[in-house]
């Protein structure tokens, strides 16, 4: 919700748990609850992160008149990359991805590893690959430096971090997804997290019972379910806020770590284990 205050500020922003959005990113919903990010140079020229559907991606395209330059790939699922073909088609783009899984994404032209340094011409910016393996082997992350016209750094980071949770570990290790999300928690406090699912109210209400003495949580999750009611995306985030409100960026928590070792009858003996059991418990979790 947002309010025009006829100065030529930003409006008003009503909430306190969602991130106000950036001027340059388009969100485009796609399935189910996907959200693909289109990010806008100064200029026509615009970057797509994952583009699970090309006629959603292409759609946003020509209702704003802009161009495809590039596309950026996270990881290999379907839900992120199977508009590629389509896109590269019409656009002859290069592909940006993670180099150790270019025979599950031959589409890449330009491989990329963790700590590249990479320099978007399109959008006049650099971004870091960041290697975050635990949802798959291979999932990459790109951190952006601050677009010109906001001083907040970008996160894409695909299915590892989501608003309030994290993805599943259908091919990493408790310990791999942990020292991900970790490295993915020490970015500045104000840094947008784009993730690419509308999960946020099950994850909170999880989060409820994994921090059950974390006010945070509390007010995230009504605040959530007013905005979904609104009609509004919950997401971007923040790196502090989830850092406040997220229980797997909190496995170390003592509170977390006493809701966990009820849960299970035992408290586990260190933090990979910790994260391990979260992540088991919201695998088979049913809000009451």
């Amino acid at each position: 919700m947002t309010t025009d205050t006829g100065t030529g500020a930003p409006p008003a922003w009503e909430w306190q748990h969602a991130a106000r959005p950036h001027p340059r990113i388009i969100r485009v919903p796609a399935f189910d609850d996907n959200y693909l990010w289109l990010v806008q140079g100064m200029g026509r020229d615009t970057v797509v992160v994952d583009p699970g559907d090309a006629q959603a991606v292409q759609q946003a395209l020509d209702d704003q008149g802009l161009t495809l330059a590039a596309i950026l790939l996270t990881h290999h699922h379907a839900d992120h990359t199977g508009g590629v073909e389509t896109l590269v088609a019409r656009w002859s783009c290069p592909v940006y991805g993670p180099a150790t899984d270019t025979e599950r994404m031959p589409a890449i032209t330009i491989p990329v590893r963790d700590d590249d340094t990479l320099r978007i011409d399109a959008l006049d910016a650099t971004c870091t690959v960041l290697a975050v393996p635990g949802h798959t082997r291979s999932h990459i992350a790109y951190a952006f430096e601050p677009l010109a016209g906001d001083p907040r750094g970008l996160l894409f980071c695909g299915d590892t971090l989501f608003a309030a949770g994290c993805g599943r570990m259908f091919e990493g290790t408790a310990g791999q997804m942990l020292a991900s999300l970790d490295r993915l928690a020490a970015l500045p406090a104000e840094t947008l997290v784009f993730c690419a699912h509308e999960y946020t109210i099950s994850n909170l209400r999880f989060a409820r019972a994994a921090d059950p003495g974390n006010p945070q949580v509390v007010e995230r999750l009504a605040e959530a379910q007013q905005m979904r009611k609104a009609g509004l995306a919950t997401v971007p985030s923040s790196i502090g806020i989830e850092r406040r409100s997220n229980p797997f960026l909190r496995a170390r928590e003592s509170g977390v770590i006493e809701a966990l070792a009820a849960h299970l009858g035992h408290r586990p003996p260190d933090p990979a284990a910790t994260f391990a059991g979260l992540r088991a418990w919201k695998d088979g979790f049913r809000a009451t």
